[in-house]
């Protein structure tokens, strides 16, 4: 059957990564344009090495390719403030897009918790590696009792952060916050990311805690345990660091939260639930420790490979 041919703008880290994995492990996508604005970044000579029609000049360059009108689905790596400008050109196309920057034009999509639900949009937004990592644990708490406030620290190492990373920090804290009550189920959410600058780098953690009502533990733990095993069907490296930890918060000492003031809910009693995760990367372009890429890059695939099933499957005929 005929793959259905997509494009990745941005060819740093995360472009470069997904670029390798469409080519590896889609049996539904094939490259059809990798774009840039460095002609001596790593990412476009490795594309051209491999073959894929390459350009460096930015979107412009894409619209100006012979194969752009063969390409059904354009994935963009680069910034949130970029993603704008391209979103509106490439919908001007007719083409479905799927955003891998924190610009969250489109509906936060997370596949485990609502990865059916958006594919009929034109654009789609994959959050951030923080979000992907944890707003399924948030979600998971969130079905078997109310999660009130949800925070996630995500760590991740410096080397593994590259420049659009770096300029796209204050908008990753923002959207993973607002889709941790989007997606995750949360009355409110908070996000931290913490580049960590250690040698060797170390493999990215992530952290989440949840105040939720009291529940049964183990309907709880069972819960987040399933959603992890969801997460490992596309993400092999992600797992729970430790058990899922449990603390009473009682009326004689309430958890004072100045962030739920405006919910009625600044001084919490009930449960908190405290999960720690590992992800460690396939390693298909950065070392394994870069877990953030690959569970970036993993979820914008197993997303754009439903969107071409659901509206091109018969073009694969």
């Amino acid at each position: 059957m005929e793959k259905i041919k997509v494009a990745i703008i941005g060819s740093g880290n995360i472009g470069t990564d997904l670029m390798i994995k469409v080519m590896r492990l889609s049996d539904v996508l094939e490259m059809g344009a990798f774009v840039g604005i460095d002609p001596e970044s790593d990412g476009l000579k490795r594309a051209a090495r491999m073959g894929v029609p390459v350009t460096a000049e930015g979107i412009d360059g894409l619209i100006a390719l012979p194969e752009f009108a063969d390409i059904k689905i354009v994935f963009d790596a680069t910034s949130a403030g970029a993603h704008k400008h391209h979103n509106a050109l490439l919908q001007a196309h007719g083409k479905r897009v799927i955003d891998l920057t924190p610009a969250a034009i489109g509906p936060y999509t997370i596949p485990p918790v609502n990865g059916e639900a958006n594919l009929d949009a034109p654009n789609v937004n994959m959050v951030t590696c923080g979000g992907q990592a944890t707003i399924p644990i948030v979600a998971a708490v969130n079905r078997v009792a109310k999660v009130h406030y949800g925070e996630i620290v995500a760590s991740i190492s410096s080397k593994s952060a590259g420049p659009g990373t770096r300029a796209n920090i204050d908008e990753f804290t923002e959207t993973t916050s607002q889709a941790i009550v989007d997606v995750g189920g949360a009355t409110r959410g908070k996000a931290i990311i913490i580049l960590n600058p250690a040698e060797p780098p170390l493999i990215m953690r992530d952290t989440v805690y949840c105040l939720c009502d009291e529940a049964d533990q183990d309907a709880i733990r069972q819960s987040v345990e399933d959603m992890v095993a969801d997460v490992q069907t596309y993400v092999p490296g992600y797992s729970l660091k430790q058990a899922v930890q449990f603390e009473h918060i009682g009326s004689n000492l309430p958890l004072h939260i100045p962030e739920m003031a405006s919910t009625g809910m600044t001084d919490f009693t009930g449960l908190k639930v405290s999960v720690f995760l590992e992800v460690e990367g396939a390693a298909h372009y950065l070392p394994a420790y870069a877990g953030n890429l690959d569970i970036m890059t993993s979820a914008a695939l197993k997303t754009a490979e439903k969107i071409a099933v659901r509206h091109y499957a018969g073009e694969r005929a």
